[in-house]
């Protein structure tokens, strides 16, 4: 029978760490539990402490945090081959944790134990029950991981359920099966899911890995099961191709089969939480993804924009807002009037879907879309045209010239300099800056002659820069695109210019983002 609970169990900090190009500093770890418990998932596995100086520091640490939700469960195997398990260092160092609740790992495929670990199969039943019941008599929350325990019942279903019942009679609170290897289909794993619920009185939880693209639909087929527990990572964060994607599994737990899986209130938080797991990883963020990507509740067509505007749930399977996420409404040369209607009455309310000046920046946004802008990345930019073309914008500056050389290289390498005069406020103000290439000169000197006029942009910095060559074919005639992302202590904005000169389009960009920032101060 179906329960009403399913707890959310994290593992981005063991095996999100098992991911190519991931490293979590003992700071970036802690960050990450403060914001997993704010979340309000149920247990946070931290790591191994038997592994690494650096988890035992970190043990030592989160100790010290009161943590409202999550418990933090530390990770380790079963004891070694033909020793006593109070005499095993790895759970010696488990204990040293001093957590609550801990997670062991076992092998229940016969081959793993005969031909990975090299031993028999009931020395590795024995390995199971030692370990498990040695920490229940230290006073532990146990969770058994049966390592590749789907693979191991095709394999020998009767070896696969031996494993499971060493750790049910030694006392584990939850039986965690595991599609290690992230070959199985979701029927397979309702399946079996449901053969060890029915054979078992011990809670069940499941652990899927994303080899078939199959983690989430494998995790909910498994709660649909009967299984309590879901284990994953945020983003799917893991090695290979990565590990069940928590940020998916959690609001289609709650939101879609109705069962609580974290506190109600701080489903809004997912988006965000999402995000900041990957900044703290280095990964960068998949836009595309379910619910919490800047993709997820996006709209371009104008047909779609249209129903939309009338009625979200047109085209869209839930409101952003539960989950954290808002509603995009992309601009584009497909989006039509409709589309652009909304963002136009936020500068100018007097405007309808037949008005002249709502037709004109329609027939502009085609233009430069014909030429290779792409403003559904670079929004700002547009927002700074389309106020231009509707006179709702002062001029803060304009540009006479420009002139970038490049200097002799040195030691430290070869430098631009850029020399740039202004129009402001009827005055000519000539500036000049050296950099690290032409860009970053020209960011630079255009800093240098507006700052005393405009000091805000103190305030302003470059954090992102690609360019993307449109026509290649044209060789160095080819136009390229330049977009720019600037960030100050509120937010951050995109820009855009095009030009078959980068240097040109890399100014168009950078006109825009402090235009930008000077016109979003003074609204």
């Amino acid at each position: 029978m179906q329960k009403n609970k399913v707890i959310a169990y994290d593992s981005t900090l063991r095996d999100g760490a098992q991911a190519q190009g991931v490293s979590f500093t003992v700071e970036d770890k802690l960050k990450v539990v403060k914001k997993l418990d704010e979340l309000g998932v149920g247990y946070i596995e931290a790591g191994n402490p038997g592994s690494n100086p650096k988890d035992l520091e970190f043990f030592e640490r989160v100790a010290t945090l009161k943590l409202k939700h999550a418990k933090v469960i530390a990770f380790g195997s079963t004891r070694k081959i033909g020793i006593k398990v109070e005499d095993d260092r790895n759970l010696k160092s488990l204990l040293s944790a001093n957590t609550q609740a801990v997670a062991i790992f076992g092998k229940s495929w016969d081959y793993q134990v005969t031909d990975i670990l090299r031993t028999t199969l009931d020395e590795n039943l024995a390995m199971i029950g030692d370990t498990i019941a040695y920490l229940k008599q230290q006073g532990k929350e146990v969770v058994f991981d049966a390592e590749h325990f789907f693979d191991g019942y095709k394999a020998n279903p009767d070896y696969a359920m031996q494993t499971l019942k060493a750790a049910a009679d030694a006392g584990a609170d939850v039986l965690c099966i595991c599609d290690t290897n992230g070959g199985t289909f979701p029927e397979e794993i309702f399946q079996l899911t449901q053969k060890v619920i029915e054979s078992f009185d011990t809670e069940v939880g499941i652990h899927c890995h994303n080899d078939c693209e199959m983690a989430v639909a494998n995790s909910i087929a498994a709660v649909k099961a009967g299984a309590v527990q879901v284990q994953g990572t945020i983003n799917g964060i893991g090695e290979r191709c990565g590990n069940a994607n928590l940020s998916s599994i959690i609001p289609n737990v709650q939101l879609k089969l109705g069962m609580d899986c974290i506190p109600v209130t701080q489903m809004q938080h997912l988006t965000s939480v999402s995000k900041f797991v990957n900044e703290i990883a280095g990964v960068p963020f998949n836009e595309k993804a379910p619910y919490v990507g800047g993709d997820a509740f996006s709209h371009k067509g104008g047909m779609h924009i249209d129903a939309v505007n009338k009625n979200p749930v047109s085209y869209e399977h839930i409101e952003p807002t539960q989950v954290g996420n808002e509603r995009h409404t992309l601009v584009s040369e497909v989006a039509g009037r409709s589309a652009l209607l909304a963002k136009l009455q936020s500068i100018d309310p007097e405007l309808t879907k037949e008005s002249a000046d709502t037709k004109r920046v329609l027939e502009q946004l085609k233009e430069l879309e014909h030429e290779g802008y792409q403003f559904e990345n670079s929004e700002d930019s547009f927002d700074v045209r389309v106020r231009k073309l509707l006179g709702k914008s002062q001029t803060y500056f304009s540009l006479q010239g420009y002139n970038i050389s490049i200097k002799e290289p040195s030691e430290n390498g070869i430098s631009s300099k850029a020399e740039v005069s202004f129009l402001i406020n009827g005055h000519v103000v000539d500036a000049a800056a050296e950099g690290d290439g032409p860009v970053d000169a020209l960011d630079k000197a255009m800093r240098n002659a507006l700052r005393d006029t405009y000091p805000a942009i103190k305030e302003m910095k470059l954090t992102d820069y690609k360019v993307r060559v449109l026509d290649s074919n044209l060789a160095t005639a080819a136009k390229v695109r330049v977009m720019i992302e600037s960030s100050d202590a509120e937010t951050s904005w995109n820009t855009i210019g095009v030009s078959t000169d980068i240097t040109e389009a890399s100014w168009i960009a950078l006109q825009d983002a402090i235009e930008y920032k000077l016109m979003r101060d003074s609204i």
